[in-house]
């Protein structure tokens, strides 16, 4: 048997690089936030230090900086755009997956799961050719196009994992009543998949709203740029005012956070339904 004393060690054994863990992580979150709140004569000489003097003038700096706002304004709708569009497809898609009877079901759907493991950058090259080919390089729905290309598989997978947990006798109860197959999915499954779809939508959230390399690519006339991709030209023109970067960066960060802050009780739910089984 283990000894009393030996459990207390691991228990402090783990408890102490938990708290490595957390400290390493959030070390740059104090460092970004900190140092929005100081002038850059301060950041010079207290560069890790609380604030003396706390300011909001990089915060005022940052959103009066050259197309700030229409940056911010960018990225609310290519995230959102392509959030919702992705998320619609794949309900569709996962109810068929999960509920329907066809042939080749099983095939199709493994054919998706590998999809998600292809990093995206590897498909850069042949995705600006077909986007060149039809003329939307520098057009919003470019990127919102490739952003649920990337999207859908881990959606549909997440979608399709919950949606065999619910009970067949509620869609049978259903269509006994005469319910379409539309109206079996909005009435029926779209209500109680909340922990699912929030999840599907946090996590394509906060991935399309920090994505850098397709939207720096393919939107590159400035006006049409999203925020980090104009925080990162942004940079250049500050290279030596970081409390204005860092401000940025914090502005940045906040729709995130109250995404995370309103939908963290879903969040649990909908990724623990990705490790169910058929």
């Amino acid at each position: 048997m283990i000894s009393t004393g030996t459990k207390l060690w691991s228990r402090a054994i783990m408890q102490f690089f938990m708290i490595a863990m957390c400290v390493v992580i959030l070390f740059p979150v104090y460092f970004m936030v900190i140092n929005s709140f100081k002038m850059k004569d301060e950041f010079i000489v207290n560069i890790l230090g609380i604030p003396k003097n706390f300011t909001f003038q990089p915060f005022i700096d940052a959103f009066h900086g050259k197309n700030f706002p229409l940056w911010f304004i960018n990225s609310v709708f290519i995230t959102s755009a392509s959030c919702l569009i992705t998320s619609v497809i794949a309900l569709f898609a996962a109810f068929a997956f999960a509920k329907m009877k066809f042939k080749g079901r099983r095939n199709i759907f493994s054919m998706i799961i590998p999809l998600m493991s292809i990093p995206p950058v590897i498909m850069l090259i042949p995705q600006f050719k077909i986007m060149s080919s039809i003329n939307l390089i520098n057009n919003s729905w470019s990127v919102i196009i490739l952003y649920i290309g990337i999207m859908l598989p881990l959606t549909i997978y997440l979608m399709r994992n919950y949606f065999i947990t619910l009970p067949n006798a509620l869609l049978e109860a259903a269509r006994v009543d005469g319910a379409s197959p539309l109206r079996v999915i909005f009435h029926v499954i779209l209500p109680l998949s909340a922990p699912v779809m929030f999840t599907a939508l946090l996590v394509n959230a906060v991935w399309a709203w920090n994505e850098l390399l397709i939207a720096l690519v393919f939107l590159q006339r400035e006006e049409l740029r999203t925020l980090i991709v104009g925080i990162t030209i942004f940079k250049s023109r500050f290279s030596l005012n970081v409390p204005v970067i860092m401000a940025g960066l914090t502005i940045a960060t906040i729709p995130v956070i109250f995404l995370y802050l309103f939908g963290q009780k879903y969040l649990i739910a909908g990724l623990l339904a990705g490790s169910v089984k058929e």
